[in-house]
């Protein structure tokens, strides 16, 4: 029985795992897409002068595709006041050249998107151009405002770019962040892997104690005895012929 409730924590631990799991599964296949870019090299310089672009809207070009990783920061945790580095992978699969002008974004509320929490710095490039069949990568620091509130916020993350002297943006990140203080860094796999360790030792522990009271009871349990009807072994009264025993035994026996 012990067993049986063992085995149904166990993979009931694991079903609670597989999200996490499933994280860390495509964050390593993004991760690998990126070293894929990253052969491509760092092309153009990252520009001294704040720029704003606004909000443009305009709209992605097919030939290009986007991929975003956060470098040994799987989690995704935002230390509240501090840096924050990403990485945005390009591969241009077009015919014509990419000119990559700036990379912007925002932070907003998870319930309601149109709600702006922060319009984070842009990061503007010069002569940055994707050549075609080409890959390349392009790094992102952000802060968030060290007095916003720790909590679960939408990151919204877009590099602009042209084709042909056209306008393009495409959204290489749009998702959910972990805003914390600074100090109180801690790690989502850190705290998941500590608690199903603790879960694991106590499920161990109440085994051992049921195997432990079910090898006491064996030992503490009496043996049965048997008791029934046999003749009386005469030799066992040879030697109290004459005393008193068999002369009140006689006496009870003229009585009846």
């Amino acid at each position: 029985m012990a067993m049986k409730i063992f085995s149904v924590f166990f993979f009931a631990l694991l079903f609670l795992a597989s999200p996490f799991l499933q994280v860390a599964r495509c964050q390593s296949e993004a991760e690998a897409d990126v070293a894929e870019a990253v052969e491509g090299g760092d092309l153009g310089i990252v520009g001294e002068d704040v720029q704003d672009f606004g909000d443009p809207n305009y709209s992605s070009a097919p030939e290009v595709k986007t991929v975003c990783v956060f470098p040994k920061n799987s989690a995704k945790l935002v230390l509240a006041g501090e840096q924050t580095e990403l990485l945005v992978g390009m591969e241009n699969i077009g015919e014509s050249p990419v000119n990559v002008i700036a990379i912007k974004a925002s932070v907003h509320l998870p319930f309601d998107h149109r709600m702006l929490v922060q319009n984070l710095t842009a990061v503007a490039f010069n002569n940055a151009t994707v050549p075609p069949s080409v890959q390349a990568t392009f790094p992102y620091v952000f802060a968030v405002s060290k007095y916003l509130q720790p909590g679960t916020f939408d990151l919204v993350g877009s590099i602009i770019y042209d084709i042909d002297q056209q306008p393009y943006q495409s959204t290489f990140y749009n998702g959910t962040i972990e805003v914390v203080e600074a100090g109180g860094f801690l790690s989502v796999e850190s705290v998941f892997l500590v608690t199903l360790g603790i879960a694991l030792l106590v499920l161990l522990g109440l085994w051992l104690h049921g195997q432990f009271q079910r090898i006491t009871k064996k030992t503490k349990r009496a043996p049965k005895v048997e008791v029934g009807t046999r003749a009386p072994d005469a030799s066992l009264d040879e030697w109290l012929q004459g005393t008193a025993y068999t002369q009140s035994a006689s006496k009870s026996k003229k009585k009846k």
